[in-house]
C-alpha cells in the first residue's frame, strides 16, 4: 500500500526548523503543501554559555575534576523536539490528520519519537531518518517518494 496518500501528513525536521507539510494528490504524484512552518532559535552552544566548566573537590587532599559542561544547544534541539511532539498531538487531537509520516534527522527522529504522544504514534505511517528541511518543496517530493516507494 502506498504511504503517501492524499491528506497524508509530513513532518520534516531538523532541531531548528520543522516544516508540517499535507499531500494534496497521491503517492505517484505527492504534492506538498506548507500547513505550518516552526523554527527554533538556537545560537552555538558557545554563544549560550555564561562560564566556563564548574570543577568539584575530590577525595584527595587538593584534588579537583573539572566538571562537565552543559551542551544547551543540544537541550534546545531536544526542547524543540518536545515542542514538535505538543503541536503534533494538538492536531491529531483535533482529527486534522490520519496518517503522518515523521522525516527527521537521526538525532531528532530519535528525540522526536520518545516524546510522541500514543494518539499520534499510532498515525505515523513511516518514519524517514533524513535531513530534508533546507531542500525546495519539489525536492522533497521526490525525494519522499522515491525513500517509501522504490518502485514508484
Amino acid at each position: 500500500m502506498a504511504v503517501l496518500t492524499n491528506g497524508t501528513w509530513v513532518l520534516i525536521a531538523d532541531g531548528e526548523k520543522a516544516l508540517f507539510l499535507r499531500n494534496r494528490v497521491d503517492a505517484i504524484a505527492p504534492t506538498l503543501d506548507v500547513v505550518r512552518k516552526s523554527e527554533n532559535d538556537n545560537p552555538s552552544n558557545l554563544e549560550q554559555s555564561t562560564d566556563r566548566p564548574g570543577r568539584k573537590q575530590d577525595a584527595g587532599a587538593g584534588q579537583r575534576s573539572a566538571m562537565e559542561d552543559t551542551d544547551w544547544h543540544r537541550l534546545s534541539k531536544e526542547r524543540f523536539a518536545h515542542d514538535l511532539a505538543d503541536i503534533l498531538y494538538t492536531y491529531a487531537h483535533r482529527g486534522a490528520f490520519d496518517r503522518i509520516v515523521v522525516v527527521a534527522a537521526p538525532h531528532v527522529l530519535g528525540d522526536l519519537r520518545d516524546q510522541l504522544h500514543k494518539e499520534v504514534r499510532d498515525k505515523v505511517v513511516a518514519e524517514v531518518a533524513k535531513d530534508l528541511t533546507h531542500h525546495p518543496l519539489d525536492k522533497v517530493e521526490t525525494m519522499l517518494k522515491a525513500e517509501l516507494d522504490p518502485r514508484l
